[in-house]
């Protein structure tokens, strides 16, 4: 597959190297994708930021596509992610960002606003709001909150278990993974799971696409996890404690320019609604914040239209 306009190269930071794909010149933007995705969750924004008047780069974030994979789990803790993006600005010859982040993208963007204010300028995340360190080691409270319950975060936790599932259907394991986040999914639809059941089994096997995921956008997920294997994605929900560790004493409010948009049938904002509702306390020059109806998780795939508009938006209101 070709993508007009953006191109692909890997780029050294933090020691490690990363497949970015770019387009455009102009003030940097960086966007971070999250699990399981890769720089071509973005692939409707290039055309957009770039007329616009933006260097767009979109990086393969550590553990995925041809960025690179370090085994230990401890090297996906959010402190290391963070740096892994602070080191692609002077990388990529620009003295400050804007950085915009998805799904795990979107902590990872937080945390490089909340960290670096000196060179993140202004802040965006899609579908996970501004949430501060919490006060209380984060696995022990998850278990204590879905004790007798399913949980992916848990069932992702422990090493080789998801990946095994994952890697004996990748293409399937994805079709379900993100069709059934999608806008179009009654969540209350699905099968209740129990503490020690799986993630896909019993879950409805979509006969059809809709009509933001083609075959061909699938079929390249589907090639990169073939290629790169689920662990590096998979160590990201395996740090939560680590990055809390080395997180002592974080600011719990950011004062950059940012925004915030979610689709209104995001399992994400059901489940972190009290932190949506006090996001604006947090995050104090919060322009833009917006629900988008009808979809789901996958905001920026399943809404280019929008959520370009709303990025050009907030973009022109930093640089007149």
């Amino acid at each position: 597959m070709s993508w007009p306009g953006i191109t692909q190269r890997r780029v050294a930071t933090n020691g490690i190297q990363l497949n970015i794909a770019e387009a455009g010149e102009g003030p940097l933007v960086l966007l971070l994708h999250g699990f399981p995705e890769s720089w071509y969750s973005w692939r409707h924004q290039f055309a957009a930021l770039q007329q616009a008047g933006y260097h767009v780069v979109a990086p393969d974030m550590r553990g995925y596509g041809k960025s690179d994979k370090p085994h230990e789990i401890e090297a996906y803790n959010q402190v290391e992610i963070v740096n892994d993006v602070i080191g692609l600005i002077p990388a990529l010859g620009h003295t400050q960002a804007v950085v915009i982040g998805h799904d795990w993208g979107a902590p990872t963007a937080w945390a490089c606003a909340l960290h670096h204010p000196d060179r993140v300028r202004a802040v965006g995340a899609l579908s996970v709001p501004f949430i501060p360190r919490s006060p209380v080691q984060p696995m022990p409270a998850l278990r204590e909150m879905f004790k007798g319950q399913f949980f992916y975060q848990l069932y992702f936790f422990d090493p080789g278990v998801a990946e095994a599932e994952f890697e004996a259907d990748i293409r399937g394991a994805l079709k379900k993974f993100m069709v059934l986040a999608g806008g179009e999914t009654d969540l209350t639809s699905l099968p209740v799971k129990g503490p020690d059941d799986d993630m896909f089994s019993g879950l409805p096997d979509p006969q059809t696409l809709p009509g933001w995921l083609s075959e061909a956008d699938l079929d390249f997920y589907a090639a990169e996890f073939t290629a790169s294997g689920m662990r590096g994605p998979l160590n990201y929900y395996r740090n939560h404690d680590l990055t809390w560790e080395l997180t002592k004493g974080a600011p719990d409010h950011i004062d950059q320019p940012a925004f915030f948009a979610a689709g209104s049938n995001d399992g994400v904002i059901l489940m972190a609604a009290e932190a949506y509702q006090s996001m604006p306390t947090h995050v104090r020059d919060l322009r833009l914040n917006e629900l988008i109806p009808g979809i789901g998780h996958w905001t920026q795939q399943e809404a280019p239209d929008a959520v370009n508009a709303l990025m050009v938006k907030f973009l022109r209101g930093l640089d007149g």
